[in-house]
């Protein structure tokens, strides 16, 4: 029997004559409250647990790959000149992401649950990968299509030729795997899941997605309708797990997009193409466009959004996404 169960069964049975409750017993039992409910660890604390890791293991990372504080604040200042490669990027999201599965896998075990309930199974759900792929290279594609139409893009050329093609599409494809598997894991994976858990599921949908929209305004030249955008992505990627019942689609949707982005040479959130496929050039203005911050920041990219969630939701209307309450091994 729980703590929790214990006292409700005394408040039913009332106190024995001649006994004193004890002032020191209902002080412990207040301060248990604060951190466990009828579920096990309240979802807050969980959430602060699995964070305090990632942030943890996530600097430690940072620091020791530059070489220790001082040398980390130097790069800082010529960040903007670093030339993004896939292997950079790809790296460095390899290891984000291996911290937050460190971090879930922890917490999968103190919760007594199957990491694949934070939204990423191993088994034959991974072909939404490839569904959600087709769709996000489909969306990125349509809304610079958009953009053209208006006079606002245009392909100048290739940018590479022969081997150098396949190189190319192969190494960003993966960098752009990997930074999808990690954003998507560490936003809509075990805290999404969590939040959910103590909030309701499109509750803790809102306050993600506005928080991952916040993040991004805070990019080099965001602007208000990137930012917007990002939100937006998050907010398609929720209806993805919700419905599909994993992140896969969301992964493939992620990625696609990002390396459209690339592979047409265009910028990715205010980082400029490298090794792309295409040359491309923007003129017009910075709404349509999007700028500096690429087709992200561009009006056509929530359109673009809105028109995939509505054929998303049209073919997909049961929730597949179960979220288990209870926590027995924090309870006792």
């Amino acid at each position: 029997m729980t703590f929790s169960s214990q006292v409700k069964a005394n408040d039913g049975a009332g106190i024995l004559v001649g006994e004193t409750p004890s002032n020191h017993s209902y002080s412990v039992s207040g301060v248990r409250s604060l951190f466990v409910g009828d579920h096990g660890l309240r979802a807050g604390w969980r959430l602060v647990l699995f964070l305090a890791i990632s942030v943890v293991l996530l600097a430690a990372f940072v620091l020791i790959r530059a070489g220790g504080m001082h040398a980390f604040v130097e790069q800082q200042k010529t960040a903007s000149q670093i030339i993004v490669t896939p292997l950079l990027m790809g790296g460095s999201e390899a290891i984000a992401f291996l911290v937050v599965c460190f971090a879930a896998l922890v917490m999968a075990k103190i919760e007594r649950r199957k990491f694949g309930e934070y939204g990423l199974p191993f088994d034959r759900s991974q072909s939404g990968l490839w569904k959600g792929g087709l769709w996000g290279f489909a969306a990125i594609s349509g809304t610079l299509l958009g953009i053209f139409l208006l006079h606002g893009f245009h392909i100048t050329g290739l940018a590479l030729h022969g081997t150098a093609i396949a190189s190319a599409v192969a190494a960003w494809g993966m960098a752009c795997l990997l930074v999808g598997l990690f954003e998507e894991f560490l936003c809509r994976g075990y805290v999404q899941y969590t939040l959910a858990s103590g909030i309701g599921y499109w509750p803790a949908a809102l306050i993600v997605s506005g928080l991952f929209g916040l993040v991004h305004a805070f990019n080099p030249n965001e602007t208000a309708v990137g930012a917007v955008s990002a939100g937006l992505f998050g907010i398609l990627f929720c209806l993805f797990l919700r419905r599909g019942g994993n992140l896969w689609s969301a992964v493939g949707f992620h990625a696609a997009w990002d390396f459209g982005q690339t592979f047409y040479g265009v910028a990715d959130s205010g980082i400029r193409p490298y090794h792309n496929v295409f040359n491309s050039v923007f003129s017009g203005p910075t709404w349509l466009t999007g700028g500096a911050v690429g087709p992200e920041a561009s009006i056509m990219t929530p359109i673009a959004l809105i028109v995939v969630a509505l054929i998303f939701n049209h073919y997909h209307r049961v929730d597949r996404h179960a979220i288990r309450e209870d926590c027995a091994s924090l309870a006792r």
